[in-house]
């Protein structure tokens, strides 16, 4: 079985399972609770240092564990940070290993976008992404057994990405999970007034959102636009910066976590 090895376990994350599991329970013990009458069908949530992000991916993350017996698939979409790609890239791999264990992928489903022309395999894409990398141990503690597929996002248009997503979208059985940050190096009131309005779109749904709002700014949109098919409603959980979390407040990078749900 070829698995794409952990790249940035002891640097974004702790590196040793038992640490890892420690740090992960924590957050998702802090996180804000509020109930959801269903699976949410996709959410948005950070890629930072957990030391920075984390506790507000975990906001996101503790709305799964009710439906963790649901929940078996995992569609995971993040911008490309190293590598320079057109369209998106899935992995040669089939599976992703973390400290915590592998996560397979759904190679059938990947398969089944063979004939797409926006989607290519390319592994260097994936060897040292971390936007895809740090939601896997948030995943493997709040959901049980899952498959994923993941997609790391280039230069393409928010219509190729809602085209991916249509063919993925699955049922209750699948969530979406789009990695991203918001405003990148401002100070800290101008980034909370820019993460304010940023966030104030994405929970309209009003799209589109530039990337010097949001890094994954692509595969959000990608999302939006897929709602127009597939009615969804947004939820703003927590929105917060490094200088909330453990930065100081000269230069922050901006956070948020969203849920969707079906309108049925």
């Amino acid at each position: 079985m070829r698995i794409r090895p952990a790249a940035v376990a002891g640097m974004f994350y702790p590196g040793e399972a038992d640490a890892l599991n420690v740090t992960i329970d924590a957050m998702l013990r802090q996180a804000k609770a509020i109930d959801l009458p269903a699976p949410p069908k996709a959410l948005i949530v950070p890629h930072a240092g957990y030391i920075y992000s984390g506790p507000v991916a975990a906001s996101a993350y503790a709305r799964l564990i009710p439906f963790a017996n649901t929940i078996s698939r995992v569609i995971l979409l993040g911008p490309t940070h190293r590598v320079p790609i057109r369209g998106l890239a899935l992995p040669g791999a089939e599976a992703f290993e973390t400290p915590l264990g592998s996560v397979p992928l759904d190679v059938e489903a990947m398969r089944g976008l063979d004939d797409l022309p926006q989607v290519h395999v390319f592994d260097a894409a994936h060897a040292m992404e971390h936007s895809l990398e740090v939601q896997l141990p948030f995943l493997q503690k709040t959901l049980n057994t899952f498959s994923l597929v993941p997609l790391a996002v280039g230069d393409t248009s928010p219509e190729e990405v809602a085209e991916v997503l249509d063919r993925l979208w699955g049922g209750s059985e699948t969530v979406i999970v789009i990695s991203s940050d918001l405003s990148h190096y401002l100070p800290y009131d101008l980034a909370r007034d820019i993460d304010r309005q940023t966030t104030d779109e994405i929970a309209a749904q009003r799209w589109p959102i530039a990337h010097d709002q949001a890094c994954g700014a692509t595969p959000i949109n990608g999302l939006l636009a897929a709602a127009k098919k597939h009615p969804l409603r947004a939820r703003l959980i927590d929105s917060r910066n490094s200088g909330d979390t453990a930065g100081d407040k000269t230069q922050v990078v901006g956070y948020a976590a969203f849920t969707f749900t079906e309108n049925k």
